[in-house]
């Protein structure tokens, strides 16, 4: 159900950090894993289980760099090694699992899967974080359903108009058609809209980059998936008859929404979630105010997704149908469904 041989954002550096001498227990693709910072400041990742009494090592502390359980006080190594217990010859304790992690664009990523297939160069590269031209801002929702529930919904935006009626949805996403291409693992799936009246979220974010907010625009939804599962969709305003998306910043409110879904079980997920946009980036007060607008947004997905998931849950013998609308998901599915079998056949199951 999940791929392992590949990077998740595991969490923020600003989260972990904020944990002072406590580490994060986090649960991702059913591997239990307690993250912390070891003597040199860097992120380690090892295996949520201390090897004298099974206790969870997440329930424990940091310090000097070393993971201390919070149950007899046995310490624990960046590389899953027991290194210390008060009174105790503990050395030759078997190591627990350690994971490789990651720590770039703000977030710690890991590796889930066979440590020995670890490859940096399979890291993700987005041209919006560490650039001054860009600002973001973003959160965190834990997410109580099938992960692959949240990339349908990214990769088919036609729910806007009816969970998302007051913020970013208008009947034109409805009645405008969308285009899917596969390319290679990724999909992409568009949508352009041309001649409409922009909805309340874009009518703000044209106020701030001083356009007309009543003015008639040209406005584009672009989602792009690509594996393990993460979705970016580019989306905006144009003022009208100005190139839309390829439209002059001027003439433009632009952004990309950030979506790194990472999966914790067969029927949950961590979702972390933000907008970067390239315009007013130096404006922090407008940042926070996006923050805030596309947080409940994606409040609103995240209700819906879970009661879908009770659904399920309770009826597993029924199928889902398919309409042309789902293409994206249904393409996004098949990439996810090809690379989990191909990492099948070399041994390692979700």
């Amino acid at each position: 159900m999940f791929i392992k041989n590949t990077w998740y954002v595991a969490c923020s550096l600003a989260d972990l950090t904020a944990l002072g001498d406590k580490p994060l227990g986090r649960t991702i693709c059913n591997e239990q894993m307690v993250f912390f910072k070891g003597p040199d400041g860097k992120v380690a990742a090892v295996e949520d289980f201390c090897p004298h009494r099974g206790a969870p090592l997440s329930l424990g502390k940091v310090c000097n760099g070393k993971l201390v359980c919070g149950y007899h006080g046995l310490e624990m190594g960046c590389e899953g090694k027991t290194v210390h217990m008060p009174g105790q010859r503990v050395r030759g304790f078997p190591a627990v699992k350690a994971f490789a992690v990651v720590e770039r664009y703000g977030f710690v990523w890991v590796w889930p899967g066979d440590q020995a297939k670890v490859d940096e160069s399979q890291m993700p590269v987005f041209e919006f974080f560490d650039n001054p031209a860009w600002a973001y801002g973003g959160g965190l929702y834990h997410v109580k359903a099938d992960y692959r529930l949240m990339i349908d919904n990214l990769m088919d935006l036609t729910h806007e108009t009816y969970v998302h009626a007051n913020s970013i949805g208008q009947p034109e996403i409805d009645e405008t058609p969308c285009e899917t291409k596969v390319d290679g693992d990724k999909v992409i799936l568009q949508r352009h809209m041309e001649g409409i009246q922009a909805p309340p979220f874009w009518q703000m974010a044209m106020s701030a980059n001083g356009l007309d907010p009543q003015a008639k625009v040209d406005r584009w939804q672009i989602c792009r998936f690509s594996p393990p599962s993460h979705v970016m969709i580019d989306v905006g305003v144009a003022l009208a008859g100005k190139g839309g998306f390829d439209a002059a910043p001027e003439h433009k409110a632009y952004s990309v929404v950030v979506d790194f879904i990472t999966p914790e079980t067969e029927t949950s997920h961590w979702y972390h979630w933000g907008m970067a946009r390239q315009f007013k980036p130096e404006d922090a007060a407008l940042t926070d105010k996006i923050r805030t607008g596309q947080g409940g947004i994606f409040g609103e997905d995240m209700e819906m997704l879970q009661l879908q998931q009770a659904n399920i849950t309770k009826w597993p013998e029924r199928k889902l149908l398919m309409l042309n609308i789902d293409s994206g998901g249904v393409q996004s599915r098949r990439i996810i469904d090809r690379l989990l079998a191909e990492e099948n056949e070399t041994g390692v199951t979700a």
